[in-house]
């Protein structure tokens, strides 16, 4: 057993797994695929590289499947990888190697190159306004830095800080499950920290394939746990703002008969109002707390 195990959540991800576990092998590090009830044969296609399956009958969310499969790992370390991402062969390494020079990080990041050439790096966080850089002021990193949030994407912890701090939220479906992952990390008193020679590609959209209703249902759940968050850290409440906005939106969207737009809209709309009405988004999925596997 190697001191890493790579954790992918997989959720008809069969176009990009390939290219994902093909990567973490190359990077030695043994991947664990936790499906969410894939329709394309992605937990087919993950046994086939030899990465260990864990089916779920359904599908849990992304926080809730990532929490079984770190359960589930025995490794030092746990890098949780979406499976749109493909890392280079010494990322892995380099990770490690920042782990040891900086001690207190509970968090640490590579590099992660957008399709476009970028690279992600976010200066802010809604969850971290104790820090500076209110403004959120875009001054991209040439080393390794500290930084109020780093992406869910691709992130390395040790196991057993991950599981100490409860890993990620399991009431939050999808969206801001890394955001309340950061807060809790950095309130615990460790550091999150970007490294900037290991380096990960992100072909960002790509961990799903498209599908009618998978805008309405992501837009849905995005507007649903930006509330959740927010009242969870005494935030002033954005609810009713997105509900009246994207409420318009969608009126206005509907005059042009171009379905994805309204989806949009009408999703941010509806997650909004679900929180406002007292909805949880495991009701939304007919899941409950503690109700896995």
């Amino acid at each position: 057993m190697g001191a890493v195990e790579a954790i992918v959540v997989a959720h008809d991800s069969a176009q990009v797994l390939p290219g994902c576990l093909d990567a973490l092998s190359r990077a030695d590090a043994r991947a664990i695929v936790v499906d969410n009830a894939s329709e394309d044969g992605s937990a087919d296609v993950a046994a086939a590289r030899g990465a260990r399956v864990i089916a779920n009958p359904r599908n849990e969310g992304y926080g809730r499947a990532n929490n079984r499969g770190v359960q589930a790992a025995s490794a030092p370390y746990v890098l949780i990888c979406n499976p749109d991402v493909v890392v280079a062969p010494d990322a892995v390494r380099e990770l490690l190697a920042a782990a040891e020079r900086y001690p207190d990080a509970g968090l640490l990041a590579p590099r992660i190159i957008e399709p476009d050439g970028r690279f992600f790096f976010q200066p802010r966080s809604l969850l971290a306004p104790y820090l500076q850089n209110p403004g959120g002021r875009l001054v991209l990193p040439e080393g390794d830095c500290c930084a109020p949030f780093l992406s869910g994407a691709c992130f390395l912890m040790r196991r057993e800080l991950f599981l100490a701090l409860g890993g990620f939220d399991e009431r939050i479906f999808l969206f801001y499950e890394d955001d309340d992952l950061c807060r809790r990390i950095a309130d615990a008193g460790y550091a999150l920290v970007h490294v900037h020679g290991a380096v990960a590609r992100h072909s960002r959209g790509r961990s799903s394939e498209p599908k009618r209703g998978r805008i309405f249902k992501g837009r849905w759940h995005q507007a649903w746990s930006r509330a959740y968050v927010s009242q969870k850290y005494g935030l002033a409440s954005p609810a009713w703002g997105m509900f009246v906005l994207n409420a318009v939106k969608t009126v206005l969207a509907l005059a042009t008969l171009r379905r994805p737009l309204v989806e949009r809209y009408a999703g941010s709309a509806a997650g909004a109002l679900a929180f406002l009405l007292g909805g949880t988004a495991l009701g939304k999925e007919g899941l409950t707390q503690g109700d896995q596997g």
